[in-house]
């Protein structure tokens, strides 16, 4: 069965292969290479991720490529998708080894390629490179998951992999403006490669050990699906097309935008589970709650630093580190989630979680108001990421959960397209929205240093926080559908 199908409740319950007992738990002595080797290969991901954003204003200006700025965030998520779609099909075929070192090779050589380029279509190249094996990576990262820790172990792992993301959000923008300044912009791409080779040896052998071949190693092999691949790359050229005309807004832009709609529509049905659209109890809602936290919740903070910056008076560095800590409350709430009493809880929390985010991104817009202090943001931001951490680490568990072990990657990769895809799409709208108000003028006020021009747009950032409070509303229902409907039961 694969991930279009709906999930019945043979799939649902269906027994993961025979695990051994866990000695001690996710550090204890069967699991502690895996569990440092794979929580290290996401922390430096991380610490990449957080960093890159810091480096690629001097990178497109020393690469007289200030034109293609925008592309080179987008070819990164188009071919990720791509990457995503290809490693559920690998895993659940051959195990998730060879999809975990084939990405983190692409993932390597396309750091190397960016950070080595000499002119700027090659840095793009180099970052549609990085996407394909990022793509790659994290859908085997949860097939691994999976497959080599128990139920039990589960929401302690999801739980480190957010912990990874703390330190890199507060200091990784940092440490890239000071290498970026003394060393280069360069050295932030090409130092990454040779640190991600030291853990992945560690976890090597654990996962070769635990997690490698196809999940039920008496069946007949089983060759790739050719129709969701062809899906696959609909979605990667069909996002890019959108993502293309998003960012040349004139009428003839409406043609490869159409063109995109038109490849994207039916291949995100097709690779999604049945019902996702609708929120169909079990498996589907799951995935879109996914699409909806993680995209509301993006969404809103994308347009945080500009409005402190632009409404407010602070510097970049300030509004940045206004929302650093968040980091911390996010781990926290990923740690809540861990523990053994949430587990009879946990869709309960995941309900709580997303009534929080909802209610923190309507509160956002609160700190237009100069008699506001900006403190405030700092602590409902902060609120807003203990929520996303109950929402997302338990979001992930319970995929695992409601997966079949030969569904596991497929499931896995329709949980990042949703997450990907709902980031464009609200990013897309909410941008829209603030251009249509008059937001796009925001940014020349402010570099004219005219405060009354740049107090006269807080309706353009209203524009983009409200209706996102709205969508993350909507995920307290989805969040409320995450079980499937129990079973009548039979008349005797």
């Amino acid at each position: 069965m694969s991930a279009t199908e709906p999930q019945t409740s043979s799939s649902a319950t269906a027994a993961p292969p025979p695990v051994p007992e866990p000695q001690g738990g996710v550090l204890g002595s069967a699991h502690r290479a895996l569990t440092i080797g794979i929580v290290t290969v996401v922390l430096l991901i991380a610490f990449e991720a957080t960093a890159v954003g810091t480096a690629m204003p001097v990178a497109a200006r020393e690469l007289d490529g200030v034109g293609l700025y925008a592309f080179a965030f987008s070819s990164y998520f188009t071919t990720s998708l791509f990457g995503m779609v290809l490693a559920g099909q690998w895993c659940d075929r051959q195990g998730p080894l060879r999809s975990l070192t084939t990405g983190i090779g692409a993932f390597a050589a396309g750091l190397v390629l960016s950070g080595t380029a000499g002119a700027m279509w090659l840095f793009v190249l180099g970052r549609a490179v990085q996407g394909l094996g990022g793509g790659l990576v994290i859908v085997a990262l949860y097939v691994v998951v999976s497959r080599a820790y128990d139920e039990r172990l589960r929401p302690a792992i999801m739980a480190a992999f957010a912990a990874s993301w703390v330190v890199p959000s507060i200091v990784g923008p940092l440490a890239a403006g000071t290498v970026t300044e003394h060393l280069g912009w360069r050295w932030v791409f090409v130092g990454i490669p040779v640190l991600v080779v030291f853990p992945l040896l560690i976890a090597l052998p654990a996962i070769r050990r635990t997690a490698s071949g196809p999940a039920d190693p008496a069946a007949p092999p089983v060759a790739f699906d050719r129709r969701r691949i062809r899906l696959a790359f609909g979605i990667s050229v069909g996002a890019g097309l959108l993502q293309y005309a998003a960012q040349d807004l004139r009428w003839l832009s409406l043609l490869p935008g159409a063109v995109g709609a038109a490849l994207l529509v039916p291949a995100v049905l097709g690779l999604l589970p049945r019902g996702t659209y609708r929120a169909a109890r079990g498996l589907p809602a799951v995935v879109l709650l996914r699409g909806v936290a993680a995209g509301s919740f993006i969404a809103a903070e994308s347009f945080i630093p500009l409005m402190l910056v632009t409404q407010r008076g602070l510097s970049p560095t300030l509004a940045g580190f206004s929302l650093a800590p968040a980091g911390l409350t996010w781990a926290l709430g990923s740690w809540v989630q861990a523990r053994p009493w949430a587990e009879k809880y946990r869709e309960r929390l995941v309900v709580g979680g997303m009534a929080v985010v909802a209610v923190c991104i309507a509160a956002v817009p609160l700190v237009l108001i100069e008699t506001v202090p900006v403190w405030l943001l700092a602590a409902v931001w902060g609120l807003a990421c203990f929520g996303m951490g109950l929402v997302m680490a338990a979001g992930s568990v319970l995929l695992l959960k409601l997966s079949a072990p030969e569904e596991a990657g497929a499931n896995s990769a329709a949980l990042q397209i949703s997450d990907a895809l709902a980031n464009v799409v609200l990013l897309a709208g909410g941008g829209a929205a603030f251009a249509a108000l008059g937001g796009g003028s925001v940014g020349m006020a402010h570099a004219a240093a005219s405060s009354d021009a740049a107090a006269s747009h807080p309706g353009a950032f209203a524009a983009v926080f409200l209706p996102i409070a709205c969508v993350a509303a909507v995920g307290v229902w989805v969040a409320s559908r995450l079980s499937p409907r129990a079973e009548a039961p039979v008349q005797a």
